[in-house]
């Protein structure tokens, strides 16, 4: 076997097929991978609870990073320890009361499984609901207690532009803020030089892998720290034409099982 690769996987648009399943062909594949000797980690923008169920079907047992590196722990060992970055609280509520000046949906705040609408939306209650979190509706300046793990606005296309403008000039050096991909258009903030990099690199250096060894693959602009700072960053056929830019290489589409084609070339695994 090739020495011990570190394989670092986004999830939606990446691991996940459009219907948010992992492809029979993708999980065989990855299960050679394991078998021999390779490790496979979860790296999401997703809050654990709805990415456990993927955690679980692919038996992993490596630390998970959540949260866009915001919320970072091992699910099969306390021992590891957990290491939660969440915003400030009065940046957050600053946050909010900027918003009046600006038109949006609605604003999301999510403590670990705590989730926290600004608004009433069924909709959104509904996909956030994986995993059977604590939700609370009311003006975030009321009723959010605690600092946290992450802040979503939702709000119209045309006015996304302008919304992250007004927090890269006011909060630049305390907050780091994504949009999502489409048909949502949603600003996603957490607290400043938190990625899926800051994850990875502490993944890899609990398992002894060198950077060098780390293959990462990702679809978004949440996935570029990681994608630069992986030995082998693999855009997905799929990605964002920046995240194709910095790759270093670019396989098939999710849809068409670009991790397993890639990785079972990369790694001899013949597994197809």
């Amino acid at each position: 076997m090739k020495e011990k690769h570190l394989i670092a996987l986004d999830l939606d648009g990446t691991l996940l097929t459009d219907n948010k399943t992992i492809s029979d062909k993708t999980k065989k594949v990855i299960n050679s991978a394991r078998e021999k000797g390779h490790e496979v980690m979860i790296a999401t923008g997703r809050p654990f609870r709805s990415s456990e169920v993927y955690y679980q079907e692919l038996k992993l047992n490596t630390p998970i990073v959540n949260f866009n590196g915001a919320f970072i722990h091992h699910p099969l060992s306390n021992q590891w320890g957990t290491y939660h970055t969440p915003l400030d609280i009065k940046v957050a509520r600053d946050i909010v009361e900027a918003l009046d000046s600006f038109s949006f949906h609605n604003i999301i705040a999510e403590v670990i499984d705590d989730v926290y609408f600004h608004y009433h939306d069924e909709k959104l209650i509904d996909i956030f609901g994986m995993g059977k979190p604590t939700i609370t509706t009311g003006d975030l300046r009321n009723f959010l207690k605690d600092s946290p793990t992450s802040m979503l606005i939702h709000t119209e296309e045309h006015h996304v532009g302008e919304i992250r403008k007004h927090l890269s000039d006011v909060h630049a050096e305390v907050i780091d803020h994504r949009r999502w991909a489409d048909p949502w258009h949603v600003i996603e903030i957490v607290k400043s030089g938190l990625n899926k990099a800051v994850g990875l690199k502490k993944v890899s250096e609990f398992l002894h892998i060198p950077k060098e060894r780390i293959i990462a693959f990702g679809d978004e602009d949440n996935d570029l720290e990681m994608i630069e700072y992986a030995g082998r960053g693999v855009a997905m056929g799929n990605a964002i034409e920046p995240l194709k830019n910095l790759a270093n290489e670019i396989t098939l589409t999710n849809e068409e099982d670009g991790i397993a084609i890639y990785l079972n070339d990369y790694l001899n695994l013949n597994a197809l």
